[in-house]
């Protein structure tokens, strides 16, 4: 089955109030050309369940977010997100639930089991089960009777990543250091789309990585989207590194507001084409 489709398609099945899956980490392979259509759409009050970086500060200060379900949101060399920081210290995200990230990941797991809960260690001792008092304990059923955190399933409507390759089936792979959890958030959510640097031939997947970098396969993807430099300005290697020159004017816009206004204007108000031209052009 050939399943491209386009960012504009994709976002177009967004519904005010949906619980999205964002993969990546932190500035690390986000898929950026999705936020940045999410921007451009008028849908709003969405879930966000992500390990974080520049996906979630746009979506905060555009006005997106009701809910926001995180591990950390950083953009690595920029250790805490700025406009996440900013809307956190101004109260502008409705609801947030921060997580240790070993509890993110136990919870997508969850739900990719189609199970209520998995338990954990993670978070145990630690002020995120005071500041998250609807987190359960269970005991183990076994001799040990070890107390544990029940991490409840994080379902999610849709999901987004961004790989290196894919094939137009659904098969994708990353060429990168990690797979992070996109696989997970490809089987927690109803609907999955993938973006892709690069759509490939089926038969040439293992040109440029091993068996073990098709991290994806079709049965786990809905959409797939060949979108070229579609992680700018996080980093997608070995395809591209971080833009740390852009990263550090997009942060510097959280301190100004009309330097924010001047850097959504040239970069965000317009369209993906017109964005990667720019990007190019500097």
């Amino acid at each position: 089955m050939d399943k491209r489709t386009t960012e504009t398609e994709a976002v177009a099945e967004l519904r005010d109030g949906m619980t999205i899956g964002i993969g990546g980490w932190g500035s690390r392979r986000k898929p950026m050309s999705i936020v940045r259509e999410i921007l451009r759409s008028s849908v709003r009050d969405l879930t966000i369940v992500t390990y974080g970086g520049p996906d979630v500060g746009l979506l905060c200060k555009y006005g997106k977010v009701k809910r926001l379900v995180y591990g950390f949101v950083s953009l690595d060399s920029i250790p805490l997100e700025p406009h996440f920081r900013r809307a956190r210290q101004e109260g502008a995200i409705p609801e947030v639930r921060e997580l240790d990230e070993g509890m993110l990941q136990w919870g997508l797991y969850a739900a990719a089991l189609r199970l209520p809960f998995l338990p954990t260690r993670a978070g145990l001792g630690t002020d995120v089960m005071e500041i998250n008092p609807e987190l359960q304990l269970v005991t183990s059923p076994y001799q040990d009777a070890e107390q544990l955190v029940a991490m409840p399933a994080l379902e999610l409507d849709m999901a987004f990543i961004h790989m290196n390759r894919a094939d137009m089936h659904g098969n994708g792979q990353y060429l990168g250091p990690d797979f992070y959890f996109d696989d997970l958030y490809c089987m927690a959510a109803k609907r999955r789309f993938m973006t892709c640097e690069k759509i490939i031939e089926t038969k040439n997947l293992l040109t440029e990585g091993t068996l073990h970098t098709l991290r994806i396969n079709r049965t786990m993807v809905d959409g797939v989207i060949e979108a070229p430099g579609g992680a700018h300005f996080t980093e997608c290697t070995p395809d591209y590194g971080r833009d740390e020159r852009f990263q550090s004017e997009y942060a510097a816009t959280a301190k100004d507001p009309e330097a924010w206004e001047a850097f959504k204007a040239e970069y965000l108000d317009i369209s993906e084409l017109e964005y990667q031209k720019k990007v190019a052009a500097r």
